[in-house]
């Protein structure tokens, strides 16, 4: 097991980490990476193939991940293998409670509801406008809470001041 702390410095990065334990598939997925570097495919044989791929999307979206190359035997493709960074957390934030409420709503929320938020911030992102303030104000809320939902879904992220789509 690493032992390396994970210092949180903004109140959005407790959203990835809330989303991984609030969920059992997620959580032993961390668990398996925290003791052996392993690929998808062994993951999925392990835990089956659901939720695998968000899960290493939210872990690398968190900076909770490692990966490398697995050298191939003979004649087969080299696939990426992944481990888990940290084994402890520490935070070192201070925030007001509505945001702390708002991430925290975000994280406990059910998938169904983020993906329809999700859906919103990618119509935005499709029409040019990236800017979380922006954005935040066309839709009446706070840009923490745009923050929190890009964190949230797995295949947006929040890069300085803007909101982006990741390729996997």
């Amino acid at each position: 097991m690493t032992g390396h702390i994970r210092i949180v410095n903004d109140p959005v990065e407790l959203v990835p980490l809330f989303v991984i334990f609030n969920n059992t598939v997620y959580k032993k997925i961390l668990d398996m990476l925290n003791k052996n570097w392993m690929t998808k495919s062994e993951i999925s044989d392990v835990v089956g193939e659901d939720g695998v791929r968000d899960c290493l999307l939210i872990l690398k979206k968190g900076n909770l991940l490692e990966e490398k190359w697995r050298m191939p035997e003979p004649g087969k493709k080299p696939e990426k293998e992944y481990k888990a960074t940290y084994s402890k957390f520490r935070a070192n934030f201070q925030c007001n409670f509505s945001d702390l409420a708002d991430l925290l709503s975000i994280a406990f929320t059910e998938e169904s509801e983020v993906g329809v938020k999700g859906v919103s911030l990618e119509g935005e992102l499709s029409r040019g406008n990236s800017s979380i303030n922006d954005i935040a104000r066309r839709f009446g809320v706070t840009p923490i809470y745009i923050k929190g939902v890009a964190k949230r879904v797995p295949h947006l992220d929040v890069k300085g001041q803007g909101l982006v789509i990741l390729e996997e």
